[in-house]
Formats: structure tokens, C-alpha cells, sequence
């Protein structure tokens, strides 16, 4: 299996992680899936597109190129419930967000099968990860980790009802400086487009709380896009440009005051 991810290099004192956007599977998976499951449903869709301007910024963007139904590179390897009492699917998911399994009867992933796709997959990225927030900490002094995800706005699974818009995550204010915090809160509440929730249903999954250590200068958050607010929530999941570029012109001022607030704090 070739490299399962890409890794752009910024200047800038911000790593956008973007986990679960990749819709690769290799075939010896594929042939064993369930019809439903082959069209990933439940990927991230677009949201390295929405963050590319990120790049221009200076931004670092590490993006997958295989599907959350491979391994869950935002899940730890001891599949530890996140939101202990929710629903949640697990490192190597058997269930997708209509609950419906993944796999063909018979035909789900050994152990020995998990731990090849850790191995080829999930250390890798975690790696890649590590790495890059200490090269651009060792460099600046303090780095913003953007863990970048999106979802669809009704998901029973996991909430009731609608989704806030954008859902800004934090591990309850643990896993970055609260002055962080309190500048990019202040940037999505400013608007009136989008409803926004703040450690709410979603405070951030593996990656915000492992890697978030304000205290040695690594500042992670994860915010959470409901994904009507940019493409169509069903097959073939088209990415409309018109809302797109509103949500993109908070993203960026988001991005940009992250990046205010960093090269401040350096």
C-alpha cells in the first residue's frame, strides 16, 4: 500500500488535521463491504476543499486518502468510548451512522487484520502528526492544531434533532489556552448566518484531546461543520460553491485569528 496520506509543509504557526476525509479502500476490503458501505456515506466530504485556502495562509494540512471504514484515525488504539453513554463507532468501524453493518456477514476485519491496518495506516498518520506539530513548535514556540471535520446535520446515531452549524470543541477548555478559546468562540458567534455550540454534543475526538498540551505550547480544537451549510447531505454529495465560499470567509477569519493569536503567544 502506497503513502495514506499528504502532508503540506506551511511557514505558519497552524497544522490543519483533516481525519476523515479520505474515501480510499483497498480492494481486498472493498470486495467484502456491503453495497451501502462502498459509497462511504459517512466521510467528511469536501473538507480538505473547504480548507485549501488554508494553504495561502501558510497553513501545514495533513489529509488522508483512505476512508474512516479502513481505520478511524480519530479514535485511540484502545477503542476507548469517547462519549462514554453515546453511541460511537469504533477504530475499526462494523457499523456506519445508520447503524446498519459494514461489512458482509462472515466477512468482518480480524485482529491480526486491525492491527496490519494500524500499522500501515493509523501510525503512520500519527507520525505525520507528531512530527509536524513539533517541527512548527520547535520553530515558533507554540503551534495551533485545527482538527477539521463535518457531518450530516441529522444524524440519530449520535444527537437529537438538527446540529448546531458549527461546533467549536475544545475537551471543555482543556486542550488549548483559554484565551484561544474565547478569540475563535468570539469570531463564530460574531456572525448571524450560523448557529454555533461550543463544546457541546462534539468537544473534540481523539486527536483534540491526545495531542491538545497547552501547558508545552501544542493548542488543539476541533470544530465540526454541519455539512448542509456547503453541499448536499445525500448521493452523490455535491459540493455547492455558492455556500461554500460564505462558510469559507468565516473559516478563513477563524483561521486567521488563530494565527493572530499564535504568532502573539511566540
Amino acid at each position: 500500500m502506497s503513502q495514506t496520506f499528504t502532508l503540506h509543509h506551511g511557514t505558519a504557526p497552524l497544522l490543519i488535521s483533516i481525519p476523515h476525509c479520505g474515501r480510499g479502500i483497498p480492494e481486498s476490503i472493498r470486495a467484502r463491504l456491503s453495497d451501502a458501505a462502498l459509497a462511504t456515506p459517512d466521510t467528511d466530504w469536501h473538507v480538505d476543499q473547504l480548507y485549501a485556502f488554508a494553504k495561502d495562509l501558510g497553513a501545514s494540512l495533513l489529509v488522508p486518502k483512505l476512508s474512516r471504514y479502513v481505520i478511524d484515525l480519530n479514535r485511540p488504539l484502545d477503542s476507548a468510548p469517547l462519549y462514554p453513554g453515546k453511541k460511537e463507532t469504533g477504530l475499526a468501524p462494523l457499523i456506519g451512522f445508520d447503524e446498519q453493518p459494514l461489512y458482509r456477514e462472515g466477512q468482518a476485519p480480524t485482529h491480526a487484520e486491525i492491527a496490519q491496518r494500524i500499522a500501515v495506516c493509523w501510525r503512520p498518520y500519527h507520525e505525520a502528526l507528531t512530527g509536524e506539530l513539533d517541527r512548527i513548535r520547535h520553530k515558533h514556540g507554540n503551534v495551533v492544531l485545527l482538527d477539521a471535520h463535518s457531518i450530516r446535520s441529522q444524524c440519530p446515531m449520535f444527537f437529537e434533532g438538527r446540529l448546531a452549524d458549527l461546533n467549536l470543541g475544545t475537551a471543555n477548555g482543556t486542550s488549548c489556552d483559554p484565551m484561544l478559546q474565547s478569540g475563535l468562540s468570539d469570531v463564530l458567534r460574531e456572525q448571524q448566518r450560523y448557529s454555533v455550540a461550543v463544546n457541546g454534543r462534539f468537544k473534540g475526538g481523539y486527536i483534540t484531546r491526545h495531542y491538545g498540551r497547552p501547558q508545552v505550547g501544542v493548542h488543539a480544537v476541533q470544530l465540526e461543520i454541519a455539512q448542509l451549510n456547503y453541499m448536499d447531505e445525500s448521493a452523490p454529495y455535491a459540493y455547492h460553491e455558492d455556500r461554500a465560499a460564505a462558510l469559507q470567509a468565516l473559516l478563513r477569519r477563524l483561521v486567521v485569528r488563530a494565527l493572530d493569536w499564535v504568532e502573539q503567544m511566540s
